[in-house]
C-alpha cells in the first residue's frame, strides 16, 4: 500500500500527537507537576519591613537552600537570633528527590511570599511538598502539630458498598503504618514513608503514608489522620490528610513514581 507525501506527513504527525497526550496523561495522573494546594499565613506572627534583620536572615536561608540537593527530601534549619529569628522547615513527597524536590523548593518559596507577602510565617503545601516558615524556634523532634492540617477529597464517591470499602482501605492504611514507623535497613533513622497498591473490591487502591523527619510519634500523628479521614471522606474515591507533622493519602489510580503491592 502506497500513501501519498502529505498523507504520511499527517500520520506522522497523528503518532507524534498520540504519544505527547500519552505522557501528558501519565504526568498528570501521577501528580508529578508542582500543583499548589492549599496556604495558610501565620498572621499572629507579624510582618517584616523591606530591609529588616528578618527579610536579611529569611532571604539569606531560602537562598543557600537553592543549591541544596535535599538528598533526604528533609531540612529543618533556622538562621539568625530573636527576635529576628527564622526557622524554615521543608519536605518533598517520598517519591520526590533531588531535581524535582529543589524544583520544588523554589516553587514554594515564591509561593509564599506571593500568598503571604511579607509575613514572618507561614505554610504552604503543594504536590510534592511542604514549605513551612516561623519565626519561633522550633526545636527537635518537633511536637506534633494537628493545628495546620486539612483534608482533600475526590468528589465522587465509590460504586460499592462503602461502608466495606472504608473499612478495607483504613485496614490498608494502618498496614502501611506499620512499614513506615519502624528504622531503615542501617537501623539508624526511621522511615517514615511506605506506599503501596492492593485491590479491594473492584478497585485497585494507591495508598501512601508519609511523615515529617523531626518528629518523634509518626505512629501516632498517622493513626489521628485515619480518624480525621474517616470523619470527612467517606466512600470516596480518593481522599488525604495534609498537615506539617504526617499526611496520608490514597487514589484509585497511581500518582506517584513508584509503589510496592500488598
Amino acid at each position: 500500500m502506497y500513501y501519498s507525501c502529505s498523507l504520511l506527513k499527517h500520520l506522522v504527525y497523528l503518532h507524534v500527537l498520540a504519544i505527547q497526550l500519552f505522557f501528558i496523561g501519565n504526568v498528570a495522573s501521577l501528580n508529578l507537576t508542582n500543583d499548589y494546594l492549599h496556604h495558610k499565613c501565620r498572621i499572629n506572627q507579624g510582618k517584616y519591613q523591606s530591609g529588616s534583620e528578618y527579610e536579611k536572615n529569611l532571604n539569606s536561608l531560602t537562598r543557600d537552600l537553592s543549591t541544596n540537593k535535599f538528598p533526604t527530601g528533609f531540612i529543618h534549619i533556622s538562621n539568625g537570633e530573636p527576635p529576628n529569628y527564622v526557622t524554615i522547615i521543608f519536605q518533598c513527597r517520598g517519591d520526590s528527590h533531588g531535581p524535582n524536590c529543589r524544583s520544588c523548593f523554589s516553587t514554594a518559596v515564591a509561593g509564599f511570599h506571593r500568598r503571604c507577602s511579607r509575613n514572618k510565617g507561614g505554610i504552604i503545601w503543594y504536590d510534592q511538598c511542604f514549605l513551612d516558615v516561623s519565626m519561633i524556634n522550633d526545636r527537635m523532634p518537633r511536637k506534633l502539630n494537628y493545628e495546620n492540617t486539612f483534608p482533600m477529597h475526590n468528589p465522587n464517591n465509590v460504586r460499592e458498598d462503602t461502608k466495606a470499602f472504608d473499612k478495607k482501605t483504613r485496614d490498608f492504611l494502618y498496614k502501611l503504618i506499620a512499614k513506615a514507623d519502624k528504622p531503615d535497613k542501617d537501623g539508624v533513622n526511621f522511615l517514615y514513608y511506605a506506599a503501596e497498591e492492593m485491590r479491594i473490591g473492584t478497585n485497585k487502591v494507591y495508598a501512601m503514608v508519609q511523615c515529617a523527619k523531626d518528629i518523634q510519634s509518626c505512629k501516632v500523628c498517622l493513626e489521628w489522620s485515619i480518624k480525621e479521614l474517616s470523619k470527612c471522606c467517606g466512600g470516596k474515591k480518593g481522599a488525604r490528610i495534609l498537615g506539617t507533622s504526617c499526611n496520608i493519602r490514597y487514589e484509585l489510580y497511581p500518582f506517584i513514581r513508584t509503589y510496592k503491592t500488598l
